[in-house]
């Protein structure tokens, strides 16, 4: 399988080149970093450590993501690998990612920080409660089992495409998990490890950022199931894998896949 990894980032000069040489090639292809509108010098120390840079000006999280797909779609891989530009994710960590996608188990897969080893202090008491409370949601409104909404992950690209991804924002992660629910993709959490990020995050390091993120993260949820209702998938069988942690070690809903 062809593996592309996709990387948002936003004034990460001082870590973006240890996080590339970090990415184990192969099974990765190539990475596609989207300068957000950095101020530093981002762009260039990306490009110089083997990046393929693209630019998306308008800040968002959602918005670099969109734009870093839109230069795979010329030369589209089998699966994309998302993960943060800040060395808070480890890269050393794509295979345990990806196997569950090679593997044939799965459509997408979540690195759960929840589930792995976090240094003191990498995450916040907001956002573990922030995540506990959406994957909460999650389970009960699409029957769906998760800890975490964390931003390293996998998907096989022709999924991705079909789920119509839209959010621009810190939305994201929570709409490919609410829409995979709604496709029926198989889905699955790893442990993850998380690092202290370097430098200041720019959501979770703020009081305001802290708040809009959490207002995104459960709209999107709001929105969608008042929206939409309750998800329908003839056919679809749901269950809960055991793992390290139990019912929720490894969390896999399957059903159908996109084509």
């Amino acid at each position: 399988m062809i593996v592309d990894a996709v990387i948002p980032a936003l004034d990460e000069a001082a870590a973006i080149g240890l996080v590339l040489d970090s990415i184990p090639r192969p099974p990765v292809r190539r990475v596609v970093v989207c300068d957000n509108g950095s101020r530093d010098a981002t762009a260039r120390v990306a490009s110089a450590h083997g990046a393929e840079v693209v630019h998306e000006p308008r800040r968002g999280y959602g918005a670099a993501c969109l734009r870093a797909l839109d230069a795979l779609a010329g030369d589209p891989p089998d699966v994309v690998l998302f993960l943060d530009a800040d060395r808070s994710d480890d890269p050393g960590e794509a295979g345990e990612i990806l196997r569950p996608i090679f593997a044939g188990r799965a459509d997408l897969v979540i690195g759960s920080r929840t589930l792995g080893a976090s240094e003191r202090g990498a995450l916040t008491p907001q956002a573990r409660f922030g995540n506990w409370l959406a994957t909460r949601l999650l389970r009960a409104l699409y029957g769906v089992r998760y800890t975490d909404l964390g931003p390293f992950r996998a998907i096989r690209y022709r999924s991705l495409i079909a789920l119509g991804m839209r959010d621009r924002d810190f939305g994201w992660t929570v709409e490919m998990q609410v829409k995979a629910a709604r496709a029926g993709l198989r889905s699955e959490e790893v442990p993850v490890r998380y690092r202290r990020r370097v430098g200041r995050s720019k959501i979770s390091g703020t009081v305001s950022g802290t708040v809009r993120a959490g207002i995104k993260i459960l709209g999107t949820i709001a929105v969608d199931y008042l929206r939409l209702g309750p998800p329908r998938l003839e056919g679809a069988r749901r269950r809960s894998a055991g793992g390290a942690g139990g019912d929720e070690g490894r969390a896999a809903t399957k059903g159908r896949a996109a084509p």
